[in-house]
């Protein structure tokens, strides 16, 4: 449990959706693993609440193999057979099937970008936030995601549509959803603010050096 007396984004009810909001949910996540990872959760999270996969998150790691795409690709049969009888994940044959061509997917991105990080991030790298006040100024889509979602359909991704690509972007911190007045948004913010000017810093630095090599 996170701190008390402290103001939160109003979806954060109990115990464990309270861990998931003060420690992760907006940070930015930069790790190839954790952001594989929260693709496939919101792909089966679809037409289900959070909560509910939130609950299942750990025995996803243990049947996913801790979501090493490499390991997700190889699933064959017998493993999506087992997959259907495990009562700790979301029992839907199109969304097992969809992490496994996901991870192919996936490596193909990472050979080509690099990393998916440096990839997914490309979709933020003009993004204007704008601070919500209310859940309902929170859309469930944007510009952004729309084109996310078609790039990574057109490169073989499936459970990637626009809604699923927002809530995707929330997770890993993309974008900074936390209502203005939730204790986290300006934390976050603030952090947003150091790593942009890192970025402006090191780019001057590099475009100084570029100068004097002329």
């Amino acid at each position: 449990m996170g701190p008390a007396n402290v103001t939160r984004c109003g979806w954060a009810r109990n115990e464990l959706a309270i861990t998931y909001h003060d420690e992760e949910w907006g940070v930015p996540v930069h790790d190839d693993r954790t952001l594989f990872e929260f693709l496939i959760l919101e792909g089966a999270q679809a037409g289900l609440s959070w909560d509910t996969i939130l609950r299942k998150r750990d025995h996803y790691r243990r049947v996913f193999d801790n979501f090493d795409a490499a390991t997700i690709a190889k699933y064959n049969k017998r493993k999506i057979a087992q997959l259907l009888k495990d009562p700790g994940i979301v029992r839907n044959r199109l969304k097992i099937e969809a992490a496994i061509r996901n991870a192919s997917s996936f490596l193909r991105v990472c050979d080509e970008f690099g990393s998916f990080d440096a990839y997914i991030w490309r979709f933020v790298e003009s993004f204007e936030h704008k601070a919500r006040r209310a859940m309902k100024e929170i859309p469930a889509r944007t510009a952004e995601s729309d084109a996310m979602s078609k790039d990574l359909k057109r490169r073989g991704f499936s459970f990637v549509g626009s809604t699923i690509c927002y809530a995707f972007m929330q997770a890993v911190g993309m974008v900074n959803d936390h209502f203005k007045d939730c204790f986290r948004y300006a934390e976050l913010a603030q952090a947003e603010t150091r790593v942009k000017s890192d970025r402006r810093n090191r780019r001057a630095v590099s475009a100084g050096g570029a100068r004097l090599r002329a």
